[in-house]
Protein backbone atom coordinates (compact mmCIF):
# COMPACT_ATOMS: atom_id res chain seq x y z
CA UNK A 1 0.00 0.00 0.00
CA UNK A 2 1.10 3.65 -0.69
CA UNK A 3 0.75 6.69 1.23
CA UNK A 4 -1.28 8.15 -1.33
CA UNK A 5 -3.59 5.60 0.29
CA UNK A 6 -3.70 7.07 3.20
CA UNK A 7 -2.29 10.51 2.83
CA UNK A 8 -4.64 13.82 3.57
CA UNK A 9 -5.69 15.76 0.90
CA UNK A 10 -6.87 19.02 2.74
CA UNK A 11 -3.60 20.79 3.26
CA UNK A 12 -3.16 23.73 5.38
CA UNK A 13 -0.61 25.72 4.29
CA UNK A 14 1.11 29.26 5.61
CA UNK A 15 3.80 31.83 3.30
CA UNK A 16 6.92 32.63 4.17
CA UNK A 17 6.35 36.35 5.78
CA UNK A 18 3.01 34.97 7.77
CA UNK A 19 3.39 35.46 10.85
CA UNK A 20 3.43 33.20 14.39
CA UNK A 21 0.00 34.59 15.46
CA UNK A 22 -1.66 33.57 11.80
CA UNK A 23 -0.07 29.90 12.86
CA UNK A 24 -1.48 30.18 16.46
CA UNK A 25 -4.66 30.99 14.99
CA UNK A 26 -4.84 27.95 12.93
CA UNK A 27 -3.76 25.73 15.38
CA UNK A 28 -5.89 26.88 18.22
CA UNK A 29 -8.78 26.04 15.96
CA UNK A 30 -8.12 23.08 14.47
CA UNK A 31 -6.94 19.40 15.05
CA UNK A 32 -3.47 19.89 13.20
CA UNK A 33 -0.08 19.68 14.53
CA UNK A 34 1.82 20.53 11.13
CA UNK A 35 1.72 23.28 8.89
CA UNK A 36 3.18 23.80 5.36
CA UNK A 37 5.33 26.83 4.49
CA UNK A 38 4.98 27.20 0.55
CA UNK A 39 6.21 30.22 -2.00
CA UNK A 40 4.92 30.06 -5.05
CA UNK A 41 3.13 26.54 -4.29
CA UNK A 42 6.42 25.27 -3.49
CA UNK A 43 7.20 23.33 -0.25
CA UNK A 44 10.33 25.55 2.00
CA UNK A 45 9.45 24.32 5.25
CA UNK A 46 7.23 22.73 8.06
CA UNK A 47 5.93 24.37 11.36
CA UNK A 48 4.40 22.76 14.28
CA UNK A 49 2.53 24.07 17.08
CA UNK A 50 5.26 22.86 19.50
CA UNK A 51 7.43 25.19 17.36
CA UNK A 52 4.88 28.19 17.57
CA UNK A 53 3.98 27.54 21.30
CA UNK A 54 7.99 27.04 22.22
CA UNK A 55 8.30 30.96 20.55
CA UNK A 56 5.38 32.58 21.94
CA UNK A 57 5.12 33.61 25.55
CA UNK A 58 2.88 31.86 27.59
CA UNK A 59 1.10 34.85 29.31
CA UNK A 60 -0.01 35.21 25.96
CA UNK A 61 -3.47 36.01 25.58
CA UNK A 62 -3.90 36.76 29.35
CA UNK A 63 -3.83 39.52 31.85
CA UNK A 64 -0.08 39.28 32.28
CA UNK A 65 0.91 39.85 28.47
CA UNK A 66 2.86 42.51 27.81
CA UNK A 67 4.00 44.58 25.63
CA UNK A 68 7.33 42.06 24.14
CA UNK A 69 5.06 39.18 24.52
CA UNK A 70 2.15 40.80 22.04
CA UNK A 71 4.97 41.43 19.63
CA UNK A 72 6.02 37.80 19.65
CA UNK A 73 3.02 37.12 17.31
CA UNK A 74 4.31 39.24 14.53
CA UNK A 75 7.67 37.21 14.21
CA UNK A 76 7.70 35.65 10.80
CA UNK A 77 6.95 32.40 10.15
CA UNK A 78 9.93 31.40 7.79
CA UNK A 79 12.15 32.96 11.33
CA UNK A 80 10.99 29.62 12.87
CA UNK A 81 10.41 27.08 10.30
CA UNK A 82 12.38 23.63 9.30
CA UNK A 83 14.12 24.22 6.26
CA UNK A 84 15.57 20.93 5.89
CA UNK A 85 12.67 18.76 4.68
CA UNK A 86 12.09 15.15 4.42
CA UNK A 87 9.59 14.55 2.07
CA UNK A 88 8.14 11.45 -0.26
CA UNK A 89 6.45 10.57 -3.31
CA UNK A 90 2.81 9.51 -3.45
CA UNK A 91 4.08 6.54 -4.71
CA UNK A 92 6.34 5.12 -1.64
CA UNK A 93 5.01 2.54 0.25
CA UNK A 94 3.74 2.73 4.21
CA UNK A 95 6.85 0.46 4.72
CA UNK A 96 9.22 3.33 3.31
CA UNK A 97 7.82 5.83 4.78
CA UNK A 98 7.57 4.22 8.33
CA UNK A 99 11.48 3.83 7.56
CA UNK A 100 11.59 7.88 7.20
CA UNK A 101 9.39 8.13 10.46
CA UNK A 102 12.29 6.13 12.13
CA UNK A 103 15.49 7.01 10.91
CA UNK A 104 14.72 11.20 10.51
CA UNK A 105 13.02 11.10 13.95
CA UNK A 106 10.17 13.21 12.16
CA UNK A 107 6.35 13.65 13.02
CA UNK A 108 5.10 14.17 9.71
CA UNK A 109 6.35 13.29 5.87
CA UNK A 110 4.84 16.09 3.11
CA UNK A 111 3.87 13.96 -0.05
CA UNK A 112 4.78 15.87 -2.90
CA UNK A 113 4.64 15.90 -6.50
CA UNK A 114 7.33 16.63 -8.46
CA UNK A 115 7.15 20.35 -9.36
CA UNK A 116 7.85 19.95 -5.17
CA UNK A 117 4.52 21.19 -4.56
CA UNK A 118 2.65 18.94 -1.58
CA UNK A 119 -0.13 17.19 -2.55
CA UNK A 120 -0.61 15.29 0.86
CA UNK A 121 0.85 14.81 4.04
CA UNK A 122 1.05 11.99 6.33
CA UNK A 123 1.95 11.67 9.99
CA UNK A 124 3.34 8.56 12.57
CA UNK A 125 -0.07 8.54 13.88
CA UNK A 126 -1.55 7.57 10.66
CA UNK A 127 1.06 4.70 10.73
CA UNK A 128 -0.12 3.96 14.15
CA UNK A 129 -3.91 4.57 13.16
CA UNK A 130 -3.39 1.84 10.03
CA UNK A 131 -1.05 -0.47 12.05
CA UNK A 132 -3.46 -1.35 14.92
CA UNK A 133 -6.25 -1.50 12.02
CA UNK A 134 -4.50 -4.08 10.59
CA UNK A 135 -3.47 -5.98 13.27
CA UNK A 136 -6.94 -5.62 14.90
CA UNK A 137 -8.09 -7.68 11.64
CA UNK A 138 -5.76 -10.13 12.04
CA UNK A 139 -6.36 -10.52 15.44
CA UNK A 140 -10.35 -10.95 14.60
CA UNK A 141 -9.40 -13.79 11.56
CA UNK A 142 -7.12 -16.22 13.64
CA UNK A 143 -10.41 -15.35 16.69
CA UNK A 144 -12.35 -17.80 13.82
Amino acid sequence: MSVSNVMSRRLITMELDDDLAKAKSIFDSTNIHHILVTHNKELVGIITDRDVYKHLSPTIGTNKESAKDTMLLYKKVHLIMERNLITAKASTSLNEAALLFHDNHISCLPIVNNDFHPIGIITWRDIIKILALQYKEKLKHSER
